[in-house]
Order: C-alpha cells, then sequence, then structure tokens
C-alpha cells in the first residue's frame, strides 16, 4: 500500500522506523539482561510502556528542525533537486547517527550493562584514547562497513516504501503543515518539560530503570546534568553506616553535631581570642608544587613566591581534588570530595549551597569572585553569584541574561592592558582586586574574595618586557610572569590601609599536568599552599598530608573562630587530625594516606596500592578494608548530600 501524498511523509515514515529500531534494540537488551534482571511481567510492561514515551521523544528532537524546515518550504520547490538532494540527506545522516549510537549501545551494555551516561559523554574528552581503544578492540573497517551499509539499505527501503516520493509530490495546505508542525513543536517542548531520564529510576530494580531509558536519551540528559551516578556504578554502604563513618572521621575537640542520621553539620567551637581578618585568596591557575624551588625546582621561576613561603605558614604536603579549575573551585568553596562526573560548580540545583560563602557572610563579610575572562564559562558566575559571591569579571557577550541575585562587575576596557583568549592578565586582576579592596575598607566592610589568574594558562602569552622568558614561548614563562605578577600586587598591596588586616592565601587551582603511566599520578596531585600575613603568626611549615578542603578549617581554627559547618575538611593542626587525601579524575576517586592509595572506579571496583614517596609509583596490593571503608563514606556520603540536598543550610 503506497503512503498517501504529503510533505511530511519522510518525518512521519522517519519517526516510524525509528520506534521500530529502538523497540528492537530496547527488546534485545531486554532478552540480553533477563536471566539476571529478576523482571516480573509487569516490569516489562512498565519497561516498554515508558521506553515508547522515551523514544516518541528522541524521534520527535530528531524530526523538529525539519518540520520547520517543511513548514517554510515554498510548494514550488517542493519537487526541486535541492529539496530532493536535501530530503535524502538529512534521512541518511539522520539514521546513520541512530543506527551507529544503536551498535554503541549494545558495546555499553556489555562493558556497564546500563545506557548511556557520563561515562559516555566523559568519552567525548578522550578522544585519542577512545579511537584507538575502538580501532584495538574491533575490526573498524567492517564496523564502520557495517553501520553505513545498513543505513544505506533501510534509506533504499524507505524510498521503495514511497514516503520520498509521497513527500515529493504532495501539495499539503499550509493550515495543516501549521498543524503539523505546531503539534511537533509542542510535544518537543511538552517532553523536554514533563519528562526527565529520573523518571524511568523509579523502583528498586536496576535493569528495570535501565530498559526503560532509551541511550540517545540518556546521552543528552548526562551531557546536560554534567553527572555519573555514584549510587550506580561505584561501591556502596548501606547509607546509615556511611554517614555513621563519616561523622566519627569528622568528629574532633569542640565539634558537636547539630543533626542526626544523614547528615554531617556540626558547630565548632573556640575558646580562644578571635580575629577577623580581611581575606583574599589568588586560587593560581595549574600551578604545581614543583615549579617553586622549595619542591626542587632549579629555574628560578617563582622567586617571589618562594620568597614569602618562607615569611607565610608553608602547607608543603597538600593535594588537589582534581585536574580542573572547576573542580578546584569546588573543593576551595564547598570543601566537599570529588563526586564522579563534572563539578558541582557545573552542576544544576547547585545554588543556595553550604560554603565558605556562608561561614564568612554569616561573619558579615562582603564576598567577591574575580575571574580574568567571561565568567559564563563552565558555569562560574551562576555557581558563585547563586552562592552570596558578588562577580567581578570581563564581560565580552551576553549569551544569557544573568540569573543570579548578586551584584556583577565588569572590566572596563580601559583597565585592560593586556588578554588572550582566557582573560586579561594577572596583573589587570590583580588591580581589580585592590581597587575594590579600598572601597570595601572605606566603607567599613571586612571582605573575603575569591581571586582566579589566568595567565598561566595555555597559550602563555602576557606582557611583553616584564620577566626574562619571553611571551608565548613555555609554561616556565607563563609561570614567570605569574610570579612576577605576585610580586607587583603584594607591593601595592602592603601601601594600603588595609593591608596589616588581611590575610592573602595563594593556592594552585590544580597541578600544571595529570598525564602519567599510573591511573592517578599521585604526584602529578601535589600542589603549593601559601597563608600569608597572618596575624600574631610566626613562619612556619606545616608537613602534614591533607586536602584543599581543609585549608579554611585549619585558618578559621588559627582565627579562633565557633561557627557552624557543613564542610568535609578539617583542621590539619589539631591533635587528632589523620593525614588524608581525596585526589580524582572524571570516573576515578582516589583517597590517599601517607604511603597507601584506594581507587574506587566504576563497575563497583576497588583496588588497594602502595604509593612510593620518591617516584609516586603504584604497586597494587591486598584490599585495604579499613582505608575502603573511608574511602567509600567520604565519597558516598558526599553524593548522597549533594543528590538529597544536603548540602544546602
Amino acid at each position: 500500500m503506497k503512503p498517501t501524498p504529503n510533505r511530511y511523509a519522510v518525518q512521519f515514515g522517519f519517526t516510524a522506523l525509528f520506534l521500530i529500531l529502538s523497540t528492537i534494540v530496547r527488546l534485545a537488551l531486554l532478552c540480553w539482561a533477563f536471566p539476571v534482571a529478576s523482571l516480573s511481567f509487569l516490569n516489562i510492561l512498565s519497561i516498554l510502556g515508558k521506553g515508547l514515551v522515551f523514544d516518541l521523544g528522541v524521534a520527535v528532537f530528531f524530526t523538529v528542525a525539519y518540520s520547520v524546515y517543511l513548514l517554510l518550504l515554498p510548494q514550488r520547490w517542493n519537487k526541486s533537486w535541492f529539496n530532493k538532494g536535501f530530503t535524502y540527506f538529512g534521512f541518511f545522516l539522520a539514521l546513520l547517527i541512530v543506527i551507529f549510537s544503536f551498535f554503541a549501545e549494545f558495546t555499553f551494555w556489555g562493558e556497564y550493562e546500563a545506557r548511556f551516561d557520563f561515562i559516555a559523554v566523559d568519552y567525548l574528552l578522550y578522544t585519542y584514547e577512545v579511537i584507538n581503544n575502538i580501532n584495538q578492540s574491533y575490526p573498524l573497517p567492517l564496523l564502520i562497513g557495517g553501520v553505513l551499509a545498513g543505513t544505506a539499505l533501510l534509506t533504499w527501503l524507505a524510498a521503495r516504501a514511497g514516503i520520498f516520493r509521497a513527500s515529493f509530490q504532495s501539495n499539503t495546505p499550509m493550515r495543516v503543515r501549521l498543524l503539523i508542525t505546531g503539534l511537533t513543536i509542542a510535544f518537543a517542548g511538552l517532553h523536554l518539560y514533563l519528562v526527565s531520564n529520573s523518571w524511568a529510576e523509579t523502583g528498586k530494580n536496576r535493569y528495570q530503570q535501565e530498559l526503560s531509558k532509551a541511550g540517545i536519551y540518556s546521552f543528552g540528559s548526562a551531557y546536560v546534568n554534567n553527572e555519573l551516578p555514584y549510587d550506580k556504578y561505584y561501591l556502596l554502604e548501606d547509607d546509615k553506616a556511611a554517614f555513621a563513618a563519616m561523622r566519627q572521621l569528622l568528629q574532633s575537640d569542640g565539634a558537636t553535631f547539630l543533626e542526626d542520621g544523614s547528615s554531617i553539620y556540626r558547630h565548632i567551637a573556640d575558646t580562644g581570642t578571635v580575629v577577623k581578618p580581611n581575606v583574599i585568596m589568588v586560587t593560581i591557575e595549574s600551578f604545581s608544587a614543583t615549579f617553586m624551588e622549595r619542591f626542587g625546582n632549579t629555574q628560578h621561576i617563582t622567586p617571589v613566591l618562594d620568597s614569602i613561603a618562607k615569611q607565610s605558614i608553608l602547607f608543603t604536603n597538600m593535594y588537589a581534588t582534581g585536574t580542573r579549575t572547576v573542580r578546584g573551585m569546588e573543593a576551595l568553596t564547598l570543601a566537599v570530595p570529588p563526586t564522579p562526573g563534572q563539578s558541582i560548580v557545573r552542576r544544576k540545583h547547585n545554588e543556595g549551597l553550604f560554603s565558605l560563602s556562608t561561614i564568612f557572610g554569616h561573619a558579615g563579610y562582603d564576598r567577591t569572585f574575580f575571574y580574568g575572562g567571561d565568567g559564563y564559562f563552565d558555569n562560574m558566575n551562576q555557581f558563585f553569584g547563586n552562592n552570596g559571591f558578588d562577580i567581578y569579571d570581563r564581560l565580552r557577550h551576553r549569551l544569557v541574561g544573568d540569573n543570579f541575585p548578586t551584584q556583577r562587575f565588569n572590566f572596563p576596557d580601559s583597565a585592560v592592558h593586556f588578554e588572550n583568549a582566557w582573560g586579561v592578565c594577572d596583573e589587570d586582576i590583580y588591580h581589580a582586586v585592590l581597587q575594590k579592596a579600598d572601597e570595601k575598607y572605606a566603607a567599613g566592610k571586612p571582605f573575603f574574595d575569591f581571586v582566579m589568574t589566568v595567565s598561566n594558562h595555555r597559550p602563555y602569552t602576557y606582557p611583553e618586557g616584564k620577566v626574562a622568558i619571553p611571551s608565548h614561548t613555555s609554561r616556565e614563562g607563563a609561570v614567570q610572569y605569574t610570579d612576577y605578577a605576585i610580586g607587583q600586587f603584594l607591593k601595592q598591596a602592603q601601601q594600603k590601609p588595609w593591608f596589616k588586616n588581611t590575610i592573602i592565601i595563594f593556592v594552585a587551582d590544580h597541578c600544571a599536568s595529570v598525564a602519567g603511566k599510573n591511573e592517578i599520578e599521585v604526584n602529578k596531585y601535589h600542589i603549593p599552599c601559601i597563608l600569608y600575613n597572618v596575624p600574631n603568626q610566626a613562619p612556619r611549615e606545616i608537613p602534614v598530608m591533607c586536602s584543599q578542603l581543609d585549608i579554611y578549617p585549619t585558618l578559621l581554627g588559627i582565627l579562633n573562630w565557633s561557627y557552624n559547618t557543613n564542610l568535609y575538611g578539617r583542621d590539619v593542626l589539631a591533635a587528632d587530625y589523620q593525614p588524608r587525601a581525596m585526589i580524582s579524575t572524571y570516573q576515578l576517586l582516589g583517597y590517599l594516606e601517607p604511603g597507601k592509595l584506594m581507587i574506587l572506579g566504576p563497575q563497583h571496583q576497588a583496588q588497594t596500592f602502595h604509593v612510593k614517596d620518591s617516584t609516586g609509583d603504584l604497586q597494587p596490593q591486598p584490599m585495604d578494608s579499613v582505608l575502603l571503608r573511608k574511602a567509600i563514606a567520604n565519597y558516598q556520603t558526599a553524593y548522597t548530600l549533594f543528590k538529597n540536598g544536603g548540602m544546602r543550610k
């Protein structure tokens, strides 16, 4: 039976074909999982019903743009070679993507027994490794040839069925086109608004949840939400046991938990004389400890930092939690272990969290986030602006309106002496910091500033004539300029009336490189941290292993503050402090103690390693159950608190 002439015959045909193919994939995966899935007849009906809803959504998303094209295409062009070529090519391309994704789903299910999620999204970040892995794992020419041949065959069958002819020979009235395109757009909008991937995650049977989903839809959801669910892929304890273990790890003299059960919210009491200085934290882009002479560098590229380190409180054994700026920002504001997937800075529902801004805000401090580039990047402005910080950044283009309650200030062109793709040079950032500090001091307001530098980043460009190494030649030159700019900043700050009562913290967001032969290269997470100009404190080094999470609990201990906290950090100077650090990649979660490392990975994996002091090399060891319990307690409770809103206070 030939289809009735209708301009939308190809759209309808593609939708029908997608639903058939997706149902076949779902049934095949169901058969694959059935022996171990413990599914009832009602479970299967639910899988097929919810699956159809997700599949309809994906099919409509694929066709909505084409539907608008059909609405606007003049009738006289309907039979044109342009329309025919465009339609055949678009159909073939969309079908190629669909068939490739279905092939990939079977591979992904075989590895993880799940639909696409953040692991699949994460693979896009490592194209070299992924392409080579595919090439070495599968006969790539046959795979590509099979996908192309299958797409060509289905396109030919669709043509034989007459859907293209029915579209090209139609004369569909405008009112009908408006109705069909309008319904297509409305369905797509309602689906986005009403249906989320979490709808499939009801019930306790994980196989039912995963089989109900659509792979492409799950991929999009994972990309948008930037999350790799800990409770799906990583080793778990009972939540009560995990929180009990975490509370035990956080218990200390002067700490009183304020809530029972699944909470780490507690009060820290201190009987000493409270000191309330201003605090400026300079977070240095990609700054490894190995850049400093204090940690063995012989290039003499950080004379300023090496000099002030001798006048300050220097953490010599601190570790970054991750490998990206947003991960460092997460650690330095929320003091929370790095949950898998993207940093909380980039996720949805990250507003109103308990953070350092909360503690300083309760103490009456003005808080400002300074960034040399456009803070739209990596969702920085939305995160900081919705967590109590005013914003000072370089507004280049307003892609969307600001959606936060605090104020935003911009670098005026007159204040910019040099900038590159990442933003203005460090000297210009520090000029803005000094200017705002003057204003706050004049208004009688204490201040807490989070300053994010950008100059120590590829392409390593900076103002000429400032340092010996020419701009745009090497990382070492960018490090030298970063150090120079810090020196200029301190020279100017020391002339200010507010300087005597201002602590300046210099800490890295992460190291310059994390590549190595180990799954987690421990030494590539080692960062410097300097507390400069701390009132009533003699210079000293703190050699115990610790994390970025511990900076402020330690500083607030030095300042004798009493405060409520939801932070995972500890005062490293406390007598009962136990050395440890959390280090991570997107997928691997490391719990580090002196000489040993526990790595938690997807597929509920865990492995213990001995860490060689000199090289950081990892040697596999028998499972350390005590270390495993500590790792799970930190990561599981952090994930649970964020997911369930427990980080909001």
